[in-house]
């Protein structure tokens, strides 16, 4: 499972692609990891569990403090990097 490849603690780059008004852009993000979730959307989802569609997410702690919260897919690229003194 990738929670046990990037535990809490690990600085790592987050990069994944998004397409705005049909043109693909990479998006990065650098952080320390907090958590790996897998938490529920609103959407309902017939085969998923309680009848909801599950997605995994990651918590990332940035270096100014932010926390953000990436959906994770087989899309999203995760590396991990060499911790900074401000990471």
């Amino acid at each position: 499972m990738i929670d046990s490849i990037f535990p809490p603690g690990t600085p790592v780059r987050v990069q994944q692609t998004i397409h705005r008004m049909g043109k693909p852009l990479l998006v990065e993000c650098v952080g320390v990891v907090e958590a790996w979730e897998a938490l529920p959307t609103g959407s309902w989802y017939a085969h998923g569990r309680n009848d909801r569609l599950w997605l995994n997410r990651l918590r990332l702690r940035k270096a100014d403090g932010e926390r953000t919260l990436l959906v994770v897919d087989d899309a999203t690229s995760i590396a991990r990097i060499e911790p900074t003194g401000t990471t």
